[in-house]
């Protein structure tokens, strides 16, 4: 559409007709500042131009900068271009649009020229704090890290300007995305804040999150304690970079100094310390802040909720996921499809594969973040061909999938035993979607050759691989030995398995129990004597389940439990009625040459064993029980629970760290293969 066109249609130009006196240096201005469109901007430098005042200083910076608000770069230079002088606030913010909209090549260009001047026209200008502060500014937004790290380097090599306020806390964001290999840079320009006097509340807040993104924690406390700010930007940012290095008994730390000094923290304050406690495996703390936040009148949002749904499924906590869905529906936020994908993920790990996929098939659009989600919750729950279902309907929806996806359908494959199967999509992920398999996929395999008994298969692979085995890689391999008995093969993964992770208790007593199973005492002997030398304990066994709303954790071998004595009763009830119907305990796992009575009181007091008498107790009959375990499942607990869910007429569903176990009337989901 021709400028001649707006200069006809445009009502604001037709008033100016009305008023029988052309636009003037001092209205149009006014009338370009309140503009709400592009296209009404253009018909005012129309306007202009037919009044013969378009090059009036005033009018023409103003059309400039108009132009600029609605990203219209083009015309903003043709607008620079026509000025009989150009400024350095003209050429500032054009140089500053091109950083701010990722065009770095067009800013360092334009940069250049401003510098040097137009052919045939007016001669350079040199930059100013502005135009290097908006560059700075421009490049952080557009998440140009690097360009935006170079400029604050060549503002500070020219030295003759110094970086304001803005600059600084730009450049920091810019530092902190660049990580550690920028960290010297902001040391720099932490010193310059200290020299300067530069320290205002964002500023404060700048430093810390640069300090946490480049992993210095140290730092991070110090620059607070220094600071006399603490609002509540600063306070969420130190809990974020907290949580991003692990400091999480730190974060719950200050987080609750903040609430008994009265600082007003907002919904990002609890979001942050919900997700600190998640992810670095406090999921009941996270579970009771989240109840606090909204005991304290503090809504959650679309992004809370995603971030506490993982806590709700870590411990089976299937009431609170249920509520957090509901509140969801109600705020609207089924449409997002980051709240949707933890919803799926919620309540596959939560033992309800059927409600995840009617939350899969009610989403309004998917990313690869959903359709994963849901294939590894088939996957957790022994739903091999669904999981393979899944995934070619992901490719038939041209959903690109990606390395996770592959590594849940291996693992899909390694749960149902589909040998042939996972070698296809091994190969298949390759060869037609141009992914290289990671130690993630290698273990995979290394777990399904080695379940299928192809432990020779198994070890061809993992002397193949392009890179070093790792722990992962060993333990899978080890895994399988003790399943098959192989236990030449097995000493051979557990000697690198105790290079490589000297400290991990749980390799030696598997490679124990190998001896065990084999009734090899010396062998059991000797482990346990390296593991006395060394100061390694067995890790604690530990279930969660969920009754009436609260979550309970069980300890192997501790009697805190409140209601110990009433489960320690029902265990006995259970060990009776099951050796009278003929069950005999399985004691080939466990680590000490003992007395079998002495073995079965060990396996009698299992956590996930404590959980279920819990939940048989606790629950009217018929209810069905959920238990979460961090350690696998041993075979004695396997077999116990196959026959009290049929003695009790219960469905228990035992979720260990590697799959999912339903087991009723007498039988497991898992059909013994696990």
């Amino acid at each position: 559409m021709s400028l001649c066109h707006y200069v006809t249609m445009s009502p604001l130009v037709q008033f100016l007709r009305h008023v029988s006196f052309p636009p003037d240096p001092y209205l149009l201005p006014t009338a370009l500042k309140s503009c709400p469109a592009l296209p009404l901007t253009r018909a005012l430098h129309a306007a202009a131009v037919a009044a013969g005042v378009a090059l009036d200083p005033f009018v023409s910076s103003s059309l400039l900068h108009t132009y600029l608000r609605f990203g219209a770069t083009a015309d903003a230079r043709a607008v620079l271009d026509g000025m009989p002088q150009k400024t350095v606030v003209g050429w500032s913010a054009l140089v500053a649009a091109h950083a701010a909209c990722g065009d770095a090549e067009g800013a360092w260009r334009l940069l250049e020229e401003m510098r040097r001047g137009t052919a045939g026209g007016s001669g350079g200008v040199e930059p100013n704090a502005i135009t290097w502060n908006g560059l700075v500014s421009g490049f952080n937004r557009s998440g140009c890290a690097r360009d935006a790290v170079v400029a604050l380097v060549r503002m500070h090599g020219e030295g003759v300007l110094r970086p304001d306020a803005t600059g600084v806390s730009s450049a920091l964001s810019a530092i902190g995305d660049l990580g550690t290999e920028a960290v010297a840079v902001g040391e720099q320009l932490h010193g310059y804040t200290v020299k300067s006097g530069c320290r205002l509340g964002f500023v404060v807040t700048a430093l810390i999150d640069m300090y946490g993104k480049c992993g210095r924690a140290d730092e991070i406390i110090r620059v607070f304690n220094e600071s006399c700010h603490m609002d509540v930007a600063t306070c969420n940012a130190l809990i974020t970079g907290l949580s991003r290095n692990a400091q999480v008994s730190e974060a719950l730390s200050l987080f609750r100094e903040f609430l008994a000094q009265g600082v007003e923290l907002d919904v990002v304050s609890w979001t942050s310390i919900v997700a600190c406690c998640v992810q670095n495996g406090k999921d009941l703390e996270a579970v009771e802040l989240f109840r606090e936040m909204q005991a304290q009148g503090i809504e959650p949002n679309s992004v809370t909720i995603p971030c506490v749904l993982p806590a709700f499924a870590n411990v089976a906590a299937l009431m609170h996921g249920r509520s957090a869905h509901c509140f969801a529906l109600r705020k609207g936020f089924l449409h997002d499809v980051y709240v949707c994908s933890a919803l799926v993920d919620m309540y596959a790990k939560c033992g309800r594969v059927r409600n995840a996929k009617r939350i899969f098939d009610a989403m309004p659009s998917r990313n690869v973040v959903s359709w994963n989600a849901m294939i590894g919750g088939y996957a957790m729950h022994g739903e091999a061909k669904n999981a393979v279902r899944l995934f070619d309907s992901m490719l038939m929806c041209k959903q690109k999938p990606n390395m996770v996806t592959f590594i849940c359908v291996l693992q899909a494959c390694s749960q149902a035993g589909l040998t042939e199967e996972g070698r296809r999509y091994f190969k298949e992920m390759q060869h037609e979607h141009g992914i290289s398999p990671r130690i993630e996929h290698y273990a995979c395999m290394v777990t399904l050759l080695g379940r299928a008994g192809k432990l020779d298969e198994a070890y061809d692979l993992i002397t193949d691989m392009p890179f070093e085995p790792d722990g992962s890689i060993w333990g899978s391999l080890l895994g399988s030995c003790r399943v098959h008995g192989n236990v030449d093969l097995a000493e051979v993964a557990a000697e690198k398995l105790f290079h490589l992770e000297p400290d991990n208790a749980g390799n030696y007593v598997l490679l124990s129990n190998i001896y065990a199973s084999k009734k090899m005492w010396g062998g059991v002997n000797r482990i346990r004597e390296m593991m006395k030398d060394m100061g390694l304990k067995k890790e604690m066994g530990c279930s969660w389940i969920e009754i009436k709303n609260k979550v309970h954790m069980l300890l192997a071998g501790d009697d805190s439990h409140p209601m110990m004595t009433a489960i320690t009763d029902k265990l006995k009830q259970l060990n009776i009625e099951m050796r009278r119907l003929g069950f005999a305990p399985s004691t080939y796992f466990v680590l000490h040459d003992v007395e079998e009575q002495e073995k079965d009181d060990i396996l009698a007091v299992h956590s996930e064993k404590l959980a279920v008498a819990l939940g048989l107790i606790s629950t009217s009959p018929g209810t069905p029980l959920r238990v979460i375990k961090n350690l696998r499942i041993c075979d004695d607990c396997h077999e116990a629970m196959k026959f009290i869910s049929c003695f009790e007429g219960r469905e228990i569903s035992v979720r260990d760290t590697n799959r999912f176990h339903h087991f009723r009337d007498g039988k497991c989901s898992c059909g013994d293969y696990w």
